[in-house]
């Protein structure tokens, strides 16, 4: 009964196929939470597939309906002692849309199948798994202890694809069942695929339309041209004023004043690296002076996802109406996500572009959250995975992506420790998604470890002190 032989058996449970069988089963369901028709599948997965697992861990499973459109939770409790510290495990249950037709020949996105290490189908890699891995290592602790020797509570919900609809307000209603000592939870990618992480936060992400409408209709360019404004060209140099040719942020007010000393401390070993599929690093783009990583982990960052001027698919001799950006600011805690519009507002303004309206697209915001690296729990995971596994982890203050963390860190009120499964370029929203192997096998023992000495004194003590 002891540490190292519950990771012994964990790795017994991936090396003889046994996990792997339980994650093609969890591959198989159709849980695509933007598809319509496939609501019902997110119900049925927790209910046949997720409710049953834990019920046989001891867990008190129900199912909850959302407080707003969109998929159920399920929430499992394995309570030991009350007197014991509490750890909230996350996970979500629903996937992208499938892209049948988009696959390579051969693969299907609800079908697992391996390819040397890679490991294909809808979910390997965000988010099932990453839960089934959660879920087998408390398994093997459980197995090998005889208990947690701690306080579990399980969640998996079946809406983050789309924006996690009701998460927010399930977390505000169901505070006393969710409460807990901290966060321990999985999704996104490593910095590296052949380096364990910890990140404690996300980045937030704010998205607005930029749009010049000028009149109504096209007109001929031949006879207008050098006449009528262009609003395409209008926007282009608006965008400009705010962004230049070498992706640096011009207008200052929209950044943080500086990166805090144990973020860049924590930043100072991590390479930001892609796997072989990974697109190569602009080395010359966004703030000058940062690190890849310092940019992506510790900076703001402006984007123009999309920009429409006439009549791209079948251009015509016109000067267009209208033009519109689609744009985000990814963004970290330093900054205050409800100055960014009045901010370009004035700037925009000043700069004789009054005609360009900017306007939020609330159906697309995230809030920034982060735990200092220094934090207690963060030393203690980082102590947990090096005894695992000899190295010691990448260590992000916070993901460059986004996730309903605020539900868990503001809401909560909780500290967040989350553990990465997957890798930056695991296809996780398009055709192909699939996870790697190794990654996930030493995933399995990582969290074996973490669930392990979440039953010891260190983390009963670190528990008393919040």
């Amino acid at each position: 009964m002891t540490r190292d032989a519950a990771i012994a058996r964990a790795t017994r449970h991936f090396d003889d196929g046994s996990f792997l069988q339980d994650l093609a089963r969890r591959v198989a369901f159709r849980t695509e939470s933007q598809v319509p028709a496939s609501f019902p599948e997110l119900r049925r997965y927790l209910e046949e597939e997720i409710g049953p697992v834990l019920d046989k861990m001891g867990y008190r499973t129900a199912i909850y309906d959302n407080p707003v459109k969109g998929g159920p939770f399920l929430v499992g409790k394995r309570i030991e002692d009350p007197a014991l510290p509490t750890v909230l495990t996350y996970g979500h249950g629903d996937v992208i849309r499938g892209l049948e037709e988009q696959w390579r020949d051969g693969l299907s996105p609800w079908t697992l199948e391996r390819q040397g290490d890679r490991l294909y189908g809808r979910g390997t890699a965000d988010n099932k798994g990453q839960h089934s891995i959660n879920l087998a290592a408390i398994a093997a602790v459980l197995a090998e202890r005889g208990r947690l020797g701690f306080n579990s509570t399980v969640m998996i919900e079946t809406s983050e694809e789309i924006g996690s609809p009701g998460l927010k307000e399930f977390c505000e209603r169901e505070k006393a069942l969710l409460a807990a000592d901290m966060l321990l939870g999985s999704d996104g990618p490593r910095l590296t695929p052949t380096r364990p992480t910890i990140y404690m936060g996300t980045r937030g992400a704010l998205n607005f339309d930029m749009t010049v409408d000028l009149r109504e209709g096209g007109h001929h360019s031949g006879n207008w041209g050098g006449l009528l404004a262009n609003p395409g060209v209008i926007l282009a140099h608006a965008i400009a004023s705010i962004i230049d040719r070498n992706g640096k942020i011009l207008v200052r007010e929209l950044l943080p004043k500086a990166i805090p000393n144990s973020v860049r401390m924590a930043l100072a070993d991590c390479e930001v690296e892609g796997g072989e599929d990974g697109p190569e690093i602009d080395a010359w783009w966004g703030e000058p002076g940062l690190s890849a990583a310092e940019k992506v982990f510790a900076w703001n960052t402006f984007e123009v996802l999309a920009f429409k001027t006439g009549n791209p698919e079948n251009p015509v001799n016109a000067v267009p109406p209208r033009a519109s950006a689609h744009c985000q600011m990814r963004y970290v805690v330093d900054t205050d996500p409800a100055t960014f519009l009045p901010i370009l507002r004035r700037h925009l303004d000043a700069r004789g572009f009054s005609m360009v309206k900017v306007e939020d697209a609330r159906k697309s915001f995230f809030a920034a959250t982060r735990l200092d690296p220094d934090h207690p729990w963060a030393r203690w995971a980082v102590g947990s995975i090096q005894r695992t596994t000899g190295r010691r982890p990448a260590v992000l203050p916070n993901l460059g992506g986004s996730l309903p963390n605020d539900c868990f860190a503001h809401t909560l009120g909780l500290p967040t420790i989350w553990v990465p499964h997957s890798y930056a370029s695991c296809s996780q929203h398009a055709p192909n998604e699939h996870a790697l192997a190794p990654l996930l096998r030493e995933g399995l023992q990582i969290m074996t470890g973490m669930f392990w000495d979440l039953g010891e004194a260190e983390a009963r003590e670190l528990a008393q002190r919040r």
